[in-house]
């Protein structure tokens, strides 16, 4: 990338057979639907890619498989979190050699009670960019335990050479992306938003310019970030607005489970089978999914038919 990447850059599902078992054709079906989805770029193997059910052997089959098949049409972020520095090390080498774009990461947590110190996180992330040569996305996740205050994450992206884009999508998420680009200034290349897009309004507002949602309707949300950054205040709104029903209901509802629904349902993929202990969604959410999926003629919903 020779310019700061920005726009819609959802993250990929991860699609399974209905007996749980990987399908690495629908995998490469899901990849084709998002490129032609017009995404900016494709985020694999993060938290609504399923990473947290995935095997080793697992990830490592998806890492190639996505990066050969998308070969270089947009760009690839492959998610590299785990608790240990030396496994994240490891999986930011291997994704960098095998050619992505950026890594994306956590901080380093277990639970309560195992969440290194603001130090501890520094270094973590530190290692990793002393390993690749490519930029590192800060992952700032309610699911985390770890406190990332704005003063350690502009320390982060003045002082470790690969940090430069962070993912913010905890409370009050405007706020803490107006307080970061303020402080962190030319340091701070991508600051973006997640969690479906539901406040992205408020989120381009304070400055964010770029958005990691879903693979449910991304050819829907990037003109909102488009119209935003093009000073179409108005028109952004008005598109958010309309799009609004279904990101409140797959953030609310559904899930990680939506767009595995609407893509089965429109052919890209042939389950939207989910591994356990995760559950199947209702058939009340399911069929208010696929309303408001319909109502706005989602190209995941009709790509395969």
């Amino acid at each position: 990338m020779t310019t700061p990447l920005s726009g819609v850059l959802p993250v990929a599902p991860t699609p399974f057979f209905d007996d749980g078992s990987l399908d690495t054709e629908g995998m490469r079906r899901v990849l084709d639907c998002m490129v032609d989805q017009g995404v900016d770029a494709i985020c694999i193997l993060a938290n609504y890619s399923e990473q947290f059910l995935l095997s080793d052997e697992e990830r490592a089959t998806l890492t190639r498989l996505c990066l050969d098949h998308v070969a270089g049409r947009v760009p690839v972020i492959v998610t590299i979190s785990h608790f240990a520095t030396a496994v994240a090390v490891a999986r930011g080498r291997a994704a960098s050699e095998m050619g992505a774009a950026m890594v994306m990461m956590m901080p380093p947590y277990h639970g309560v009670g195992l969440v290194p110190s603001p130090q501890g996180i520094f270094e973590h992330f530190a290692a990793v960019s002393d390993a690749i040569d490519i930029p590192i996305m800060v992952q700032d996740a309610p699911i985390s335990g770890a406190a990332l205050p704005v003063p350690l994450l502009v320390r982060m992206a003045r002082e470790i050479e690969h940090v430069g884009y962070f993912k913010i999508e905890v409370p009050f998420a405007a706020d803490k992306l107006a307080a970061l680009i303020e402080a962190g200034g030319d340091a701070i290349l991508g600051p973006y938003d997640g969690e479906e897009a539901v406040t992205l309004l408020a989120d381009l507002d304070a400055g964010c310019t770029g958005t990691m949602t879903s693979a449910l309707q991304p050819e829907r949300i990037g003109p909102i970030v488009a119209a935003h950054r093009a000073g179409r205040a108005d028109d952004a709104l008005a598109q958010w607005r309309d799009c609004l029903p279904l990101i409140n209901h797959e953030n609310r509802q559904c899930g990680l489970r939506a767009a595995k629904a609407v893509m089965k349902a429109g052919g890209v993929i042939r389950s939207d089978h989910v591994r356990h202990p995760l559950a199947p969604m209702s058939d009340r959410t399911r069929a208010r999914l696929m309303q408001l999926a319909a109502e706005r003629d989602l190209v995941a919903l009709r790509w395969g038919r």
